[in-house]
């Protein structure tokens, strides 16, 4: 990866919300979106982090090409599938613990990091 700014979407604001005061003060990182189910909880996040960028929807964010790399803090049953998805998208993954919750699923996200030649 070349040295630029990386445009991160933040998926998750329960735990989640903690991470975007780093981010908005990492001098080579963009907080460009947040995702959350629950509009209420998104909208309040979003407006008292001044953050345009908001989805209701992990997969339609996932379809943004602004998007660099996804930090996944969504409940933990999710973790795996969403890593997935947004590898499979080409976005780098960041991604709270465990990243997935079976080996089949480990397997797969290490495959596809690989085959992408993406950051997880």
């Amino acid at each position: 990866m070349d040295k630029r700014t990386i445009n991160v979407a933040i998926a998750g604001l329960g735990f989640g919300a903690e991470f975007i005061p780093i981010y908005l003060k990492h001098p080579d990182a963009k907080l460009v979106a947040i995702c959350q189910r629950t509009r209420s909880r998104l909208d309040e996040i979003g407006d008292a982090f001044n953050i345009a960028g908001r989805y209701t929807d992990f997969d339609e964010m996932l379809l943004n090409p602004d998007i660099d790399a996804v930090h996944i803090n969504t409940p933990i049953p999710d973790h795996g599938q969403q890593t997935i998805k947004a590898l499979r998208a080409g976005k780098h993954v960041a991604c709270t613990v465990p990243m997935a919750t079976t080996v089949e699923e480990c397997e797969e996200i290490v495959a596809i990091s690989k085959e992408k030649n993406l950051h997880t």
